[in-house]
């Protein structure tokens, strides 16, 4: 099953392209995350071990700890990647390409139990493969995808840059879409980066190709008030 694009367009207009991660690259993944889990799994029983009852009552609940919250959060503080995801630089985010919710990756690891079924996550595979976004049952519910993605960074996140004031009038609507564009600057391939600057040439007196990803950062920090 080969990886494809979803494209979704961000409130400001400006196209983008999602590499969606097929079922090869997220059974690998998976893979690594167990592995990692199984090795915590084995240094807490040893420490337990020799707690007697007590201490297998501790190993229950770090094993229902880890079991359903180890994804969580990971994918809400590691920019939507656990460890086998960001090995593999995939990571969850919402359909529309915003990073996941507290609620949707609760809901779409909720739902890791009917992707179980009936063993080795056989429901979860073929749901994968029937659907054209890749999606497990946890994801379809929760609303998310996952994407390939060469680097992470938060929402919000603006990269620092030498601010200066557009030499143009921006509309409220060119104010938004460029500082939209700086904060997911970060989460962009280096050519979709100047791809997308490209279009909003205009906005920074035509400059260079080259200058104006600079440009646009600039921009961007002196709107946000970074004088």
């Amino acid at each position: 099953m080969l990886d494809t694009n979803l494209r979704v367009e961000v409130p400001e207009g400006i196209a983008i392209n999602l590499p969606l991660a097929g079922p090869v690259v997220r059974c690998l993944a998976f893979l690594i995350d167990l592995l990692i889990r199984i090795g915590v799994y084995l240094a807490l029983g040893t420490v337990f071990g020799v707690m007697g009852i007590f201490g297998e009552g501790l190993m229950l609940i770090c094993l229902f700890a880890i079991e359903w919250f180890y994804p969580v959060v990971f994918e809400i503080f590691n920019g939507g990647a656990t460890p086998g995801k960001k090995l593999f630089e995939v990571a969850v985010v919402n359909d529309d390409g915003t990073p996941v919710t507290w609620g949707a990756s609760i809901v779409r690891n909720i739902l890791r139990a009917a992707d179980m079924f009936p063993f080795l996550y056989l429901t979860g595979l073929v749901s994968m493969l029937l659907n054209g976004q890749f999606k497990r049952l946890g994801d379809l519910a929760a609303g998310t995808i996952v994407i390939h993605r060469k680097t992470y960074s938060h929402s919000g996140h603006l990269p620092e840059a030498k601010s200066h004031k557009a030499k143009v009038a921006l509309t409220l609507e060119e104010q938004s879409a460029l500082l939209h564009f700086g904060e997911r600057s970060g989460q962009l391939s280096k050519a979709r980066s100047l791809e997308l600057a490209d279009i909003l040439a205009p906005v920074v007196d035509g400059q260079e190709s080259s200058q104006r990803m600079a440009a646009i950062l600039g921009i961007a920090n002196w709107l946000r008030g970074r004088r």
